[in-house]
């Protein structure tokens, strides 16, 4: 699936990953590819991003947190998401 994250500032990524993890005003859920079109808020957390995605250095020191060789975090104080056809756009504070 396609995602982007779009902050205040500037748009920090855009790319094919493989599952999203978000901190939903509900409760924490994961999208998959093909997962059903849904728009949520979202809490202060953490978003968990997996696939082999390739991120600056730079911008995984200054915004992002690398779990793991596929796995990278995300920290937010509030936002939205959007699902529909494969493509994911996260709007985060």
């Amino acid at each position: 699936m396609y995602l982007e994250i779009v902050s205040p500032e500037a748009t920090l990524f855009s790319g094919e990953v493989d599952s999203v993890k978000v901190p939903g005003s509900a409760g924490d859920f994961q999208m998959l590819n093909n997962h059903a079109p849904i728009v949520s808020t979202l809490k202060k957390g953490i978003v968990k991003i997996s696939g082999k995605i390739d991120l600056d250095e730079d911008l995984i020191k200054s915004k992002f947190e690398k779990e793991d060789a596929n796995t990278f975090l995300f920290k937010i104080n509030s936002g939205t998401v959007e699902m529909r056809n494969n493509k994911l756009i996260l709007l985060a504070e």
